[in-house]
C-alpha cells in the first residue's frame, strides 16, 4: 500500500520540535556493545536520514521482529541530544506502522548547516549562482526540497555558502515563568529507563523505593560522606540515586521513603553492580546544582513498590551473593541474639523459616534494626500461633551451608502485604499447606547433595576419595573436636567495610601503632582478629586435621577471637586461655565439611574447611538414628 512518510521531519526534530509524531521509515539497526544491549537506528523522512537510539525498554520490538530494517514506525515520544557535537534522536516510544516496506525516497544525510549565515564579503567569488535554502520552505514541500537539497550539493566549492538551516521552530512559550535564559526552560519529563548519559537536560518523576542510611568513610583524599535512594516510576523503570559530602546536607533530610519527587540536574555514570542491585545499567549522581522537588499531590499511576519474586525452589539454583525478592509464610522466629561485627560495632541478628508452594523452605537472617520492630512483631505473631505471610525486598543469597537468604541494608520486609502472591500464599496455607511437608534449602540439603543430609565418617572421607574431583564434596560428620593449635588460632584482618561486607584481608604492622590493608590501601590505628583454627577431629573410625575461619571458630571456641587474643597477649591471662581452650575440646558436634583438593607448593592437598558447627541435640540426632533404622529395615524386607 502507498505510504507518505512526514516530509522535514527529521529537520523538525533537529530543530526542536517534540510534538510532531511523524511516520519515518528505519533504513538500518545496529546493536551497540554496552553492559546492556542498546540499538542504534538509522531512520528516514523520505528526504533525510538522520542516526537515532532506541531506548533499552523497547529492545524487545527488535527482538520480536516488530522493528526491522524497512519497517515504518510513528515516533510517539523522542528527545533530541547533541553527542559529542552530533546531534542524536533518542526514541522513548513507537508504534510500527509497516513492518516489512521497501525503501521510500531517496534520503541522504541531514546537511549540518552553520546556526547563522555569513556576510558576503566584495570581491568574493561565488562562481555559479547557488541556491539559498531557508526557513521558510513548506512542511508540504518534500519533493522539491528534495530537488533544492541537490543542487546544493551539486555545485562546486569554492568559498563558503551561505545557508541557514532547513527548518527553524517557533521558540516554546513558556508562560508565568518570567524571564528565560538560554537552556533555562523546564527540562522535559523522561521515563527512568531512557536515561542516558547522552542526554544534556532531563528531568524525571519518580517515587522513593528505599533510602540508605548515612554512612561516612576514609580514603586517601580524605573524610567523607554518603547516602543513596532508590527510585521508581510509572514506566516500571528503576534507578539508585547517590549524594556525597555537601549534596548529602541539602538533600538527606528532605528524601521520604514512598513520596513522589521531581528530580533533574544530576548527572549519570555506570552503576556499580557490587553495591547496586537495581536492573539498571546507570546510576545518577546529584550535584550542587541538582534539582529535587517533592510533588504535593499523590501519584497513583506510580507503584508503591515492585517486585520480582523468586520461588523458593528457584533459589537452590542461584549464584550466591544475587540480591532477590522472595515471599513465603513464616513458620518459625528465633529470638534475637547480639552478635559482635567484624568492625568491633554490636548488631542483632535473627534467624526465621519461611516456606512456599514449591515444597521448599528457606532461612531468612534479619540483620540490625530488622530484627527488632518488625522482627519482634513476627516473632510475637508467631508464638500466638499465627503464620503470616512476608515479603522480602532486595535479600541476599548465601550458599554457606546450603542456600540462605539474608538482609542488607537495602532490604525491606512487608508482613502480610495486600496483593495478590500474598492472598495466594494464604490461601494455600490455610487451606491445607500448614501441614504440608516442606524441605528445606538451609541447613538440611548440603549443595550437590541428593538426600537431605549425606553423613559420613571421618574414615570414609580417605576411603571414598571425597574432594578429589573437579567440583568439592559436602558431607556431615559427627564428631569430637580432640585438639586445637594455640599458636596460630587468628590473624589480623582489615576492619574496613566494602559496601555491606568487611573487608577482612591480612593486614600488616606499618610503624609502632598503625596498621596496613593493601587491598583497600589504607592505615588504621586498631585491627581486627579473625579466626583460622587448625584442629583435628575424631570419631570411632578415625581423626583428621581441618580448617575452621570466623564463624565457625566462634561456635567452636564460644568467643569471639579478639577476645581469646586478648587474654593471650594483651592480659596474658594464660590460666583463663587454657580453660577457654579446655572447654573447647571433646564436645560433640554435627560438622558440616567442605572437602576439596587443592594445590600447595607443587603438591596438591585434600583441605577440609568446616562450614557449619552444631553441638548434638540428643533429641534430634535420636529421632535421625530411628528414620535410619526404619529405612534400613525397609529396605531388607
Amino acid at each position: 500500500m502507498p505510504v507518505n512518510l512526514t516530509s522535514n521531519a527529521i529537520s523538525a526534530i533537529i530543530g526542536g520540535d517534540l510534538n510532531l509524531k511523524p511516520l519515518v521509515q528505519v533504513i538500518d539497526i545496529k546493536l551497540i556493545g554496552s553492559s546492556q544491549d542498546r540499538y542504534r537506528l538509522l531512520i528516514s523522512d523520505s528526504i533525510s536520514t538522520q542516526q537515532a537510539m532506541l531506548a533499552t525498554q523497547l529492545n524487545d520490538r527488535v527482538k520480536s521482529g516488530s522493528v526491522n530494517k524497512g519497517s515504518v514506525i510513528q515516533l510517539i515520544d523522542y528527545i533530541c541530544s547533541t553527542v559529542q557535537n552530533r546531534k542524536i534522536i533518542v526514541v522513548l516510544n513507537l508504534e510500527t506502522i509497516i513492518p516489512d516496506c521497501e525503501i521510500i525516497g531517496n534520503p541522504r544525510p541531514l546537511m549540518e548547516f552553520d546556526s547563522a549565515p555569513k556576510p558576503l564579503l566584495n570581491g568574493d567569488s561565488m562562481g555559479p549562482p547557488r541556491t539559498v535554502i531557508g526557513s521558510s520552505v513548506p512542511m508540504n514541500a518534500g519533493s522539491r526540497v528534495q530537488n533544492v537539497r541537490s543542487n546544493v550539493v551539486q555545485q562546486s566549492y569554492q568559498p563558503r555558502p551561505t545557508v541557514q538551516p532547513p527548518y527553524q521552530p517557533p521558540a516554546p512559550n513558556y508562560k508565568n515563568h518570567g524571564a528565560i535564559v538560554k537552556n533555562e526552560a523546564p527540562a522535559r519529563i523522561i521515563p527512568i529507563a531512557a536515561l542516558n548519559p547522552y542526554q544534556g537536560r532531563w528531568a524525571i518523576k519518580a517515587r522513593v523505593t528505599a533510602k540508605g542510611d548515612l554512612r561516612r568513610y576514609n580514603n586517601a583524599r580524605g573524610d567523607g560522606k554518603v547516602f543513596s535512594f532508590d527510585l521508581l516510576d510509572s514506566d516500571g523503570g528503576e534507578i539508585r540515586v547517590t549524594c556525597f559530602n555537601a549534596v548529602v546536607d541539602r538533600f538527606y533530610d528532605s528524601i521520604e521513603v514512598g513520596k513522589v519527587y521531581l528530580i533533574s540536574k544530576g548527572s549519570l555514570k555506570p552503576a556499580q553492580k557490587n553495591f547496586n542491585h537495581l536492573k539498571n545499567e546507570w546510576e545518577i549522581f546529584l550535584e550542587t546544582t541538582s534539582t529535587v522537588e517533592i510533588c504535593p499531590d499523590e501519584d497513583s499511576s506510580i507503584p508503591k513498590q515492585q517486585f520480582s519474586f523468586s520461588r523458593i525452589i528457584e533459589i537452590e539454583n542461584t549464584e550466591n551473593n544475587s540480591v532477590l525478592d522472595i515471599i513465603g509464610v513464616v513458620t518459625s522466629v528465633n529470638p534475637s541474639v547480639p552478635i559482635l561485627r567484624k568492625n568491633g560495632m554490636e548488631t542483632q541478628r535473627r534467624v526465621l523459616n519461611l516456606k512456599d508452594q514449591s515444597g521448599r523452605s528457606v532461612e531468612l537472617t534479619l540483620w540490625g534494626e530488622l530484627c527488632n520492630k518488625e522482627g519482634r512483631e513476627l516473632q510475637d505473631m508467631v508464638d500466638s500461633g499465627f503464620s503470616p505471610v512476608l515479603a522480602v525486598k532486595a535479600g541476599k543469597v548465601n550458599d554457606f551451608s546450603g542456600k540462605s537468604v539474608g538482609t542488607i541494608s537495602a532490604s525491606q520486609l512487608f508482613i502480610n502485604p495486600e496483593f495478590p502472591e500474598a492472598y495466594s500464599l494464604r490461601q494455600w496455607f490455610d487451606s491445607g499447606g500448614k501441614d504440608t511437608a516442606s524441605q528445606s534449602i538451609s541447613r538440611d540439603i548440603m549443595p550437590g547433595g541428593q538426600r537431605n543430609e549425606i553423613r559420613k565418617t571421618v574414615s570414609q572421607i580417605k576411603e571414598e576419595g571425597l574432594g578429589r574431583a573437579d567440583k568439592p564434596d559436602w558431607v556431615t560428620v559427627k564428631a569430637y573436636v580432640s585438639f586445637i593449635k594455640t599458636d596460630t588460632f587468628c590473624y589480623t584482618a582489615c576492619p574496613l567495610m566494602i559496601g555491606d561486607r568487611q573487608c577482612s584481608k591480612k593486614v600488616i604492622k606499618s610503624g609502632d601503632t598503625r596498621w596496613q590493608c593493601e587491598r583497600c590501601n589504607q592505615e588504621f590505628e586498631e585491627c581486627d582478629y579473625r579466626y583460622l583454627i587448625q584442629a583435628q577431629v575424631q570419631d570411632h573410625t578415625g581423626l583428621t586435621w581441618v580448617t575452621a575461619f570466623q564463624e565457625t571458630g566462634e561456635e567452636i571456641m564460644g568467643c569471639s577471637a579478639k577476645q581469646l587474643y586478648s587474654l593471650k597477649n594483651d592480659e596474658q591471662d594464660d590460666g583463663r586461655f587454657e580453660e577457654v581452650i579446655r572447654q573447647s575440646l571433646f564436645n560433640q558436634y554435627l560438622l558440616k565439611l567442605k572437602i576439596k583438593e587443592e594445590m600447595y607448593g607443587d603438591e596438591q592437598k585434600v583441605k577440609i574447611t568446616v562450614v557449619k558447627a552444631e553441638k548434638v541435640d540428643p533429641s534430634s540426632e535420636g529421632r535421625y538414628l530411628l528414620d535410619l533404622i526404619s529405612n534400613v529395615s525397609q529396605r531388607r524386607l
